[in-house]
């Protein structure tokens, strides 16, 4: 025989009894669910049952499942908890059983931490890795308490539709975050079925198509105002303004400029060699030093710091000091990484520099050309005259060089 002790009645408990009963004991709401309190006046939830195999005689053994403290645990909870509980005792499955097997399926929150740990391992830069932890952690926070096996297409909802509108970018972060988690989870055997934080084929039918801002055309600076800029970034002091100039100089990404540590960089040789595991594209990326940048870089206090550009704090500049920078000199409306298109920008339009040789300076990968150009054994010489024309460009005063191309 299943079942469950019950007196008359169901939701006999208010939250105000709930707080204020002293009398220790168990205090029935119905349905199997009572509020133990201790003599110490701790209080906690139980679900009272009677279970026995099936062919075993009489009504069963009374069994009790804890449901945790009533500190954490709210009325409300605890009887949506029983009433699992009884669903579980109908169909014949005993709910001390079930709630064991569901301890070995990990959460949300434990899979996404460990999804974090190997982004990290996998070298993913500082910026990225806190983006992450700040999707997983701050906006899925409602999924992390989640056994990983019930998160369903509601639960991936409710953390998405307060920001779709509002976060556009952040929300599909936060979903492409989100499904890669719960990819994880399937591909250790926690979950089977389809992900339900896909986009395609499934979200795409439950959520507009946002107006997302695409930041893949960052503010640039026109390369004809970059030597009377770079005049004027000359002029500045500090560490940040030095980072800056180093990174228009290099064509680099911020964050391998603030990475740059002196054993990557062979002042003799002029060459700085990032290790793939700071690269996007994850392969070493080896970047020719024009006279201007070694200049910088002779210049640069040493002492017994790593890194070529060290922040106040020790560690690596913040991704505001070059922006700052560039607020500073009165150029708040441009990026840092548009100076990326300004170099490319002007490749383009003011010399006859192989395009393809451009894009493996900015290591992009485009294709079969650009993978060939890194393959001839003269393209780092190559991309070196392209950048020391770079370098003379950005450096000259406005007007002394003339508007003829420049050639490889």
């Amino acid at each position: 025989m299943l079942g469950w002790p019950t007196r008359r009645g169901i939701n006999k408990l208010s939250a105000r009894a709930v707080a204020t009963i002293k009398t220790p004991g168990r205090h029935s709401d119905g349905g199997g669910l009572y509020l133990v309190v201790d003599k110490s006046g701790a209080r906690r939830w139980v679900f009272l049952y009677r279970w026995k195999a099936s062919s075993a005689p009489g009504p069963g053994r009374l069994r009790e499942m804890g449901l945790g403290s009533a500190l954490g645990v709210s009325l409300a909870a605890a009887r949506v908890e029983a009433a699992q509980a009884r669903a579980l005792v109908a169909a014949r499955i005993d709910p001390i059983t079930a709630k064991r097997a569901r301890r070995e399926i990990p959460t949300f929150g434990e899979l996404a931490d460990d999804h974090v740990v190997t982004k990290t391992e996998s070298g993913n830069s500082s910026k990225s890795i806190d983006r992450l932890k700040r999707s997983l952690e701050r906006y899925a926070a409602p999924l992390r308490p989640l056994s990983v096996d019930l998160i369903d297409t509601t639960g991936v909802m409710d953390v998405l539709k307060p920001i779709w509108n509002d976060k556009p970018e952040t929300a599909q972060k936060v979903r492409g975050h989100i499904e890669a988690v719960l990819d994880a989870a399937k591909a250790h055997g926690f979950r089977s079925g389809e992900n339900p934080a896909r986009w395609k084929g499934h979200l795409d039918q439950l959520l507009a198509r946002t107006s997302r801002k695409i930041r893949g055309h960052h503010q640039a600076l026109p390369y004809k105002s970059l030597p009377a800029f770079f005049a004027k970034l000359r002029a500045k002091r500090g560490v940040g303004a030095g980072a800056l100039q180093f990174t228009i100089l290099t064509a680099a990404r911020s964050g391998e400029v603030f990475g740059a540590s002196w054993a990557e960089i062979d002042l003799k040789a002029r060459v700085w060699t990032v290790p793939a595991a700071r690269m996007k594209e994850r392969r070493d990326h080896r970047v020719p030093l024009s006279r201007e940048a070694v200049l910088l870089l002779e210049a640069q206090p040493r002492g017994d710091s790593k890194l070529v550009f060290e922040g106040a704090s020790g560690g690596q500049l913040s991704s505001m000091t070059m922006t700052k920078v560039l607020r500073d000199l009165g150029h708040g409306d441009v990026t840092v990484h548009g100076f990326r298109s300004t170099f490319r920008d002007w490749v383009g339009d003011a010399t006859d520099f192989d395009g393809a040789i451009a894009e493996a300076a900015l290591s992009h990968v485009v294709g079969d050309q650009t993978e060939r150009a890194y393959r001839r054994g003269d393209a780092l010489e190559r991309r070196r005259t392209m950048m020391d024309a770079w370098a003379l460009f950005a450096s000259t005063p406005p007007g002394v060089l003339g508007n003829g191309p420049l050639s490889d």
